[in-house]
């Protein structure tokens, strides 16, 4: 009774866990969608829908600490309560970077637009959304291999940031008057690539809980802890 009362608890969690994570992928794609079009009203909307994010990750914290405590689980158990505990965290910043993002929005105050510039950093926040959804897909079907692979896809991201920012640096130096715009988009940019650290860092706890390792995915070092 005790055993099917747990795995109900689990089955729970993780129901929460995604429905925060397509709460966050729409956050960001929201977002960047209101920055791209200076729409404050979506950005306003960003900001005031990040309040269930943040409710969902305080319920998920609350109900895994609750099951510890009460349950006292071990190995593979106590490992999938963990990494709900992680990667919620993990997505709640996501969230609020997709804040910041709408944030920039609304203090746009129609300054002299680089189109090039919003263009690719609209490809960038596809490409983040798409690492976002992958893992979120990864982490329902415990697939270690597939989260790897994930995090190897932030170098795309990184790669989208240098771009944006050469172009922006460069539109700058040339036209002064694009230079408070140009600031903003180096900060959308920079939110952008940290919501890609932060996926990583789910897919790192996806492979701990298949594997019970933690593992420092996309770096150039090949630590292992047990």
């Amino acid at each position: 009774m005790l055993r099917t009362q747990f795995e109900d608890d689990l089955k729970n969690l993780h129901q929460k866990f995604y429905s925060m994570g397509q709460l966050v992928s729409t956050a960001v794609f929201k977002s960047v969608k209101a920055f791209i079009k200076h729409d404050k009203e979506i950005a306003y909307g960003v900001i005031d829908e990040d309040q269930q994010i943040n409710e969902l990750e305080v319920q998920l914290e609350k109900k895994s600490l609750e099951m510890i405590a009460l349950q006292q689980p071990v190995t593979t158990d106590l490992r999938i309560i963990i990494t709900v505990m992680k990667a919620s965290s993990d997505l709640e910043r996501i969230g609020d970077h997709a804040v910041s993002v709408a944030k920039s929005t609304i203090r746009v105050k129609g300054n002299a637009r680089i189109i090039e510039v919003e263009e690719k950093i609209s490809e960038m926040a596809d490409a983040v959304k798409l690492m976002v959804d992958n893992v979120l897909d990864a982490y329902i079907n415990e697939d270690a291999e597939r989260a790897k692979e994930i995090a190897k896809s932030d170098s795309e991201v990184n790669a989208y940031f240098k771009e944006i920012y050469d172009m922006t640096i460069k539109e700058m130096k040339e036209n002064p008057n694009t230079v408070i715009g140009g600031t903003d988009y180096l900060q959308v940019a920079g939110f952008l690539e940290r919501i890609g650290d932060y996926v990583t860092n789910i897919c790192e706890w996806i492979v701990y809980l298949k594997t019970g390792k933690i593992l420092e995915l996309n770096t150039n070092r090949d630590d292992e802890i047990d």
